[in-house]
């Protein structure tokens, strides 16, 4: 093995074991020592998927964990760290106390526009380019936090895709991408020891915008730095995207306040028809699990090839889509039926 390789190595199992062990700890003081309830509770109310109160601090688990690991690294965007650890901190006052939708965009906004200006060298490209990997940003963000709310959901996606950057960033060599990727993984790995269905504790916004934001961030600048195609991020993540796209979609397209708490997800969908938590969370990790590795696979593939795995996995993810939908109408017509017997 050459020199390189081994030290891209040791550095990515330091990458994995720290950071997954510093978030177990953290959850672990948090939850027995009754400071979680004290932090931010989830509270179930008439959109929820969950019956009981919830400690949601395992976001701060997740952030804190990463940026340690992240500190130890040789080389780090240290811009990312620093718009990561803001977003986290504006998120988690958001757990505690709420702020206004426009506060949250505008933080996330300001966040995206100096990540691609300053962070991806956007600053010397046109005003369209720089609009829409803003726009991507701020769109990948608020799609991981709309997709946070089932057990294990928002970890799963996290444990898969960042650690498809990471593999990906070994394939080429670029040991700082590998670390940093590992390290968000692998957080996400501790937190969801305690998200697993039934889930102990909640990611809140303080986890899950950051995490969409390093999405997009990181997968960004993996594109930037020539370490894999635009297609990668984009397809790595599909699952969520597909699902909060489409859903937002149909929400704005029917004039519903689309920017409010929902129960019409696709996953939210599966578990209101019946399958619970567990059942929805092991069939979403099949499918984020299926897109990883086919994503990371496809880089080694010639551009044609790279295309029919897109359009595979598009068609697929359509495909489930659709079954969803016509299951869902069918589950709506037995309950009104039901509603109208009683």
């Amino acid at each position: 093995m050459r020199p390189e390789l081994s030290a891209i190595s040791l550095s990515a199992l330091l990458s994995l074991a720290l950071p997954f062990g510093v978030s177990v700890l953290i959850l672990l003081a948090l939850l027995k020592s009754g400071v979680a309830r004290n932090l931010a509770m989830d509270l179930p109310n008439q959109r929820s998927l969950h019956t009981v109160a919830i400690p949601r601090v395992g976001g701060v688990a997740i952030i804190f964990a990463t940026l340690i690991a992240w500190s130890l690294l040789p080389e780090r965007p240290a811009l990312l760290i620093l718009l990561t650890a803001a977003l986290a901190g504006i998120s988690f006052v958001d757990d505690r106390r709420g702020l206004p939708v426009v506060v949250r965009l505008l933080a996330h906004g300001a966040a995206a526009l100096l990540l691609v200006l300053f962070g991806l060298n956007g600053s010397d490209a046109d005003v369209w380019r720089v609009a829409g990997l803003t726009a991507y940003v701020v769109f990948m963000t608020n799609a991981y936090n709309f997709m946070d709310g089932a057990d294990g959901l928002a970890g799963g996606m996290a444990l898969c895709g960042f650690s498809a950057y990471a593999c990906a960033a070994l394939i080429a060599a670029a040991e700082p991408m590998a670390g940093m990727s590992f390290a968000v993984a692998a957080a996400a790995g501790g937190f969801l020891v305690f998200n697993f269905p039934p889930a102990k504790v909640f990611m809140g916004d303080a986890g899950s915008i950051p995490l969409g934001f390093l999405a997009a961030g990181l997968g960004l600048l993996g594109w930037r730095q020539g370490l894999w195609p635009l297609w990668f991020p984009l397809l790595v993540f599909s699952p969520f995207l597909a699902d909060a796209g489409v859903t937002l979609l149909r929400r704005i397209w029917r004039g519903e306040q689309f920017w409010q708490a929902h129960r019409e997800h696709y996953y939210q969908r599966l578990i209101r028809m019946g399958w619970g938590h567990r059942r929805t969370a092991v069939a979403e990790y099949l499918v984020m699990a299926g897109v990883a590795v086919s994503a990371v696979a496809a880089l080694g593939l010639g551009t044609q090839a790279q295309v029919l795995v897109v359009v595979a996995w598009l068609a697929m993810i359509a495909g489930i889509m659709l079954a969803i939908d016509r299951r869902w109408q069918g589950f709506l017509r037995a309950a009104k039926g039901a509603a109208e017997h009683a």
